[in-house]
């Protein structure tokens, strides 16, 4: 029986539970410590990992004494994005302590809040010399993964290959207030969530079995908006409810986000891929919807549609809550219900897939690679939502942009 793999997180907010409650499907892995910017954020999370039965991790003071541990063995970072540089070079130092290196360092989405420090993280992972994986679970939501396998196997040898994905993500806005301040994060909607998006589509538009290299993205148009949060009285909420340095009425973030990227392949074929996103949709909650179309068939995915319906009269009455769906928004009436969050997003076979590929020596689906050329379509729909025009994204100085919501001077 081989010894569990041992995990270290750094970061020990909302993302950091869901991670911990994937593991519970994962084999041969234990949580063997944590560390977070608050020792009581810490030991909240390490309590939480002994609740799911996931060893009884220690708590660290630092990043870089977590990755010196010999108790550890892979390192995930799932700290606001504001600190990633921070953290990755605590995981360097801590790294070049150890007698043998760390098995890998993965790093939830995205990878940095801007191009250039993407390209940090890339050159800190390099001087490591330890495998990287790029945390991003839409592509191993296991109703995605199935339908594009039936799509290229049985409709593309037929019909021609893909030509157009789409992806949207929605919901009523982040649970931290770190998110909503475009210094701390990167920007706003468009870097929170449309990184999914852009990934989740041009993995789909992507041949089975053929390297991200086999499409080239040549053009990115977007626009950026504030459609509901910089509204007097939506701003003052905010202000209310998640404290004083959220001030969308002087400093906001975009709330809604749609771009279009043109790829070619290598035979010069061109497909596209169509992304939204918002903070600004009030539905029963988190809601993604794809789409993947060819020349003679076509998939569509919507994650709210989960099979399961309850329904409450206006007679129950109870706390609000997130016990059916994430971001929930209601508690009466026809709600829809996810059973297996953790599952039916994808992070159970994200976490399976990564921690298996480096307790193997094997390469992800992902790594810092691929986190970094995220980073470079979100700084070019930054760049376009900008100056209004199409954007090549392969432009040098786009390791030079820096977005005006991250400046803090972004007037909607």
């Amino acid at each position: 029986m081989h010894a569990p793999i041992r995990l270290g997180i750094i970061g020990a907010g909302f993302i950091a539970r869901f991670h911990v409650q994937s593991l519970g499907s994962v084999r041969d892995v234990v949580v063997g410590g944590v560390q977070s910017r608050t020792r009581a954020s810490a030991e909240g999370l390490a309590a939480f990992c002994q609740e799911e039965r996931l060893g009884e991790p220690s708590v660290f003071e630092s990043a870089e004494e977590l990755c010196a541990s010999d108790e550890i063995d892979v390192v995930w970072i799932l700290a606001p994005n504001d600190v990633r540089i921070e953290v990755m070079e605590g995981v360097v130092r801590g790294n070049a302590r150890r007698a043998k290196p760390l098995l890998g360092i993965a790093c939830e989405k995205p990878l940095a809040r801007t191009l250039a420090e993407a390209e940090r993280m890339v050159e800190l992972a390099q001087e490591a010399a330890v495998p990287t994986g790029y945390l991003e679970n839409m592509i191993f939501v296991p109703a995605l993964e199935r339908g594009k396998e039936i799509l290229w196997r049985r409709g593309a040898p037929i019909a021609g290959r893909p030509y157009l994905a789409r992806a949207a993500e929605e919901h009523s806005g982040p649970h931290s207030p770190w998110f909503w301040m475009g210094r701390r994060t990167g920007g706003g909607a468009l870097i929170d969530m449309m990184c999914h998006g852009l990934e989740a589509a041009r993995w789909l538009l992507t041949e089975p079995g053929q390297p991200r290299t086999s499409l080239t993205p040549i053009e990115v148009t977007a626009r950026i908006g504030a459609l509901k949060w910089t509204q007097p009285k939506y701003a003052d909420e905010l202000k209310r409810t998640m404290g004083a340095e959220v001030d969308f009425a002087n400093e906001p973030s975009e709330d809604y986000a749609n771009a279009s990227v043109v790829y070619v392949t290598g035979d010069g074929q061109k497909v596209v891929t169509e992304t939204t996103t918002s903070w600004s949709f009030v539905g029963a909650g988190l809601r993604h919807t794809i789409e993947l179309l060819g020349p003679e068939y076509s998939m569509n995915l919507n994650t709210l549609d989960s099979g399961l319906n309850v329904f409450f009269s206006r007679r129950v009455e109870g706390e609000a809550g997130e016990d059916l769906v994430e971001k929930q928004n209601a508690e009466h009436g026809l709600m829809p219900v996810v059973p297996d969050e953790v599952h039916h997003y994808g992070y159970s076979a994200e976490n399976r897939h990564f921690l298996t590929a480096f307790a193997n020596g094997t390469t992800p689906e992902l790594d810092f690679a691929d986190g970094l050329a995220n980073a470079r379509l979100l700084a070019a729909c930054y760049k376009s939502a900008e100056t209004g025009r199409t954007i090549d994204p392969n432009e040098a100085d786009l390791s030079h942009f820096v977005p005006a919501v991250v400046q803090g001077n972004w007037k909607p």
